[in-house]
């Protein structure tokens, strides 16, 4: 995986960001884990969430798996 550094934070991080707007939502959360699972063992480290992307459910799910 190549990455490249975000702005001026020194941070390297994957050109291609996951979208999570549909954790919790169209993806429940056994198949968000497993999208989660598979974008980082490919090398995958930028994931894109709000507290408005499904009402909330989006990022509790991100920090469960985190967890």
């Amino acid at each position: 995986m190549h990455y490249r550094i975000l702005g001026r934070t020194g941070v390297k991080v994957t050109p291609l960001c996951l979208g999570t707007m549909n954790f919790g939502a169209r993806s429940d959360e056994a198949q968000a884990c497993a999208i989660l699972d598979a974008y980082t063992s490919l090398g995958g480290n930028f994931i894109d969430t709000a507290n408005v992307y499904n009402d909330g459910r989006s990022e509790e799910i991100i920090g469960r798996w985190m967890k």
